[in-house]
């Protein structure tokens, strides 16, 4: 915990420095963290495992922040869970998702700022995240914000049979699709290669 606080903080700190008007976005499983980055000045907290730390959403409705509600299928953090199955992934990210947000609403999160992501990649296969593609209209109409983390996935790469280093073509490929269909926030390496395609 320290180790994450150590690295995530100073960064928060500094970022309004330079970008004043910025959003910060902080990626953590752990309320202490979390908690920490909000005093520092974060606005938007990214429950990258679903809630496997159960007071992450308490701290981020307490503080009135932003939500990044996920979606692992129950996959232990850090973990990488192998011949992973959904009888309809689409329906169980929908169900799990919504329920989070619905429930960090109730806490205080902003209903502006609580989004829902299917979260490729994490508990789940290529074909998994091809689905939730294929389908992301049923995930914009719940009616809560979007946010997909699309770049450089293996999902992209397994599909077209390229490396980390060689993956943008595929990424922007999905990231406009979804941007077409009403997906609100996009998390990206590549930001101006993002943007261009998005506006």
């Amino acid at each position: 915990v320290q180790e994450e606080i150590d690295r995530v903080v100073p960064i928060v700190t500094a970022v309004p420095r330079s970008h004043p008007s910025a959003l910060i976005s902080v990626d953590t499983w752990r309320a202490s963290v979390a908690q920490e980055a909000i005093a520092a000045g974060a606005g938007l907290i990214n429950d990258t495992w679903a809630g496997w730390d159960p007071e992450l959403v308490e701290v981020a409705g307490h503080n009135r922040v932003g939500y990044v509600c996920s979606h692992t299928g129950g996959a232990v953090p850090r973990t990488r869970p192998h011949r992973v199955h959904y009888d309809d992934v689409v329906a169980e990210v929908i169900a799990e998702t919504t329920r989070q947000a619905e429930r960090a609403a109730s806490l205080g999160c902003p209903e502006a700022l609580t989004f829902i992501d299917p979260t490729h990649d994490f508990g789940k296969n290529t074909f998994h995240g091809l689905e939730l593609l294929r389908r992301v209209e049923e995930l914009v109409a719940t009616g809560w914000p979007v946010l997909m983390a699309l770049s450089n996935k293996d999902f992209v790469g397994e599909t077209l049979d390229r490396p980390v280093g060689e993956r943008l073509a595929g990424t922007l490929a999905a990231t406009a699709w979804c941007a077409a269909r009403g997906v609100a926030a996009f998390r990206a390496h590549e930001v101006t290669e993002t943007i261009d395609v998005i506006c």
